[in-house]
């Protein structure tokens, strides 16, 4: 079953509000329902994309920390 736009809205607001601690993102789905089905899941992509880079760039940067070991 495929998720409607409105899902994939939703999917959008909870990747960028993944983390704890951090200020909440909101997004009027309003801007989005313009949006065709492909766009919806390039910015999903998209976002998973940056977090997973982030995540790298995290494992490295702890990384450099096991020569003080």
């Amino acid at each position: 079953m495929e998720s409607s736009n409105k899902e994939l809205i939703t999917d959008i607001q909870n990747l960028l509000n993944r983390y704890e601690g951090l200020t909440p993102t909101t997004i009027n789905p309003v801007l989005l329902e313009f949006m065709d089905r492909e766009t919806l899941l390039q910015i999903i992509s998209s976002i998973l994309k940056q977090q997973e880079n982030t995540n790298i760039d995290n494992l490295e940067w702890l990384e450099q920390f096991k020569q003080y070991q």
